[in-house]
């Protein structure tokens, strides 16, 4: 079954008065089936397909130029090339949603986008399935667990796959073909050991330093491999909050995965009953919610941020939802029974600020609050960007 995607309003208002459209993601994030629906009559053209881009080559004026009812050119940044040549027909000939261009490397692709088709495109960012699209389509699983180790692409619940039937060969594919064509990377040994260790950092302090020790690498390469990992949409980095509050702050940023299957598979955890005690449980969890919070931007087309905030006495908060307005503290917890210390960082933070804000506890437990704070059941977490 296919599940509809919260973006697909977004881009069919877009569509509707922009000449291009670009979505970008991961590989198997969706974009393909996204766009094929929503342009059913656009002329599909897969560019990873080398004959293809050697035909185009020959006259790649010609073959934008043939394409008067739409046209739909899938991991586009496979041929930069193409995309002034996509300016030079929007302009001579403006068609509404003319071009549907997709992606899978972020920064490479929205750069050259961005400066090419300036004015004259919309770009969106489709990540694996939210929390909130896998509650309306009646897939969310139902403990906590499972939903860890099943992670959220979607072919995982379109073909009813194992996570051992995914993972294993997305992440193969990702460094041994991926990797090699966007970064010069010689040992790929070296690159699979740093995506291990790194899944076992997740939702941790960065310290690239002590990361080059154990991968055996400088930090300069596991800085420019983080790097690689963000423009590829595979893991993010999310960055401390700080301003003059009187006390020390941390200000190096945390590293987390858009996907926690693949941070299990990583891992090498194959059952719920494993994960269950794997000291990482806490930082999986919790990387499953702010991996939701970025998905929940990216949806909603919001202009908020993500924030975390951690002082020298370690006092901290998991998440700040920071808008135009406010700042809106998030702790994060595996537990299913309130303790008094979830509050903890929640009340250093409001003793620092002139207005005590609200806050939220996303937890396993039930919904409930506690004066100003929020108990929320991880379940019903979809719903807190503004």
């Amino acid at each position: 079954m296919k599940i509809k995607r919260d973006l697909q309003n977004k881009i069919t208002e877009a569509s509707k008065k922009i000449g291009v459209i670009t979505i970008m993601g991961p590989r198997q994030s969706g974009k393909t089936t996204l766009v094929k629906e929503i342009f059913p009559k656009h002329k599909y053209y897969n560019l990873e397909d080398i004959q293809l881009r050697n035909r185009i080559a020959q006259d790649p004026k010609q073959f934008i130029d043939g394409h008067n009812s739409g046209i739909i050119l899938d991991e586009v940044q496979k041929y930069p090339d193409l995309l002034s040549y996509i300016q030079i027909k929007i302009d001579e000939d403006f068609q509404p949603a003319r071009f549907v261009l997709t992606g899978s490397e972020n920064l490479l692709l929205s750069e050259k986008v961005s400066q090419t088709l300036a004015g004259r495109v919309a770009i969106f960012s489709l990540l694996p399935l939210s929390i909130s699209e896998l509650v309306k389509s009646k897939n969310l699983k139902e403990n906590y667990l499972e939903q860890l180790r099943y992670g959220f692409y979607p072919r995982i619940y379109d073909q009813s796959l194992d996570p051992k039937d995914l993972y294993p060969d997305y992440i193969a594919t990702y460094t041994e073909r991926d990797v090699r064509q966007v970064k010069n990377i010689g040992d790929l040994t070296n690159f699979q050991r740093f995506l291990q260790l790194l899944a076992g950092r997740t939702g941790q302090i960065l310290n690239l330093s002590n990361l080059a020790n154990d991968v055996g690498v400088n930090h300069k390469t596991i800085d420019s491999w983080i790097s690689l990992l963000e423009s590829t949409y595979i893991a993010f980095r999310l960055q401390p909050f700080y301003k003059n509050f009187g006390k020390r702050v941390i200000k190096s940023p945390k590293v987390y995965f858009y996907d926690t299957g693949l941070v299990c598979s990583l891992l090498g955890i194959d059952s719920e009953k494993e994960l269950s005690t794997h000291s990482a449980i806490g930082s999986i969890f919790e990387n499953m919610i702010v991996s939701d919070l970025k998905k929940q931007i990216f949806n909603s087309r919001s202009s908020s941020k993500l924030y975390f905030w951690r002082d020298s006495e370690k006092n901290e908060i998991d998440v700040l939802v920071k808008d135009a307005d406010k700042i809106f503290p998030i702790e994060i917890k595996a537990g299913s029974t309130f303790s008094s210390d979830y509050l903890k960082g929640i009340k250093v933070w409001d003793e620092l600020q002139e207005n005590i804000t609200e806050s939220a506890i996303i937890y396993t437990g039930e919904t409930d609050k506690i004066k100003k704070t929020k108990l929320i059941n991880w379940k019903s977490a979809s719903n807190l960007i503004p």
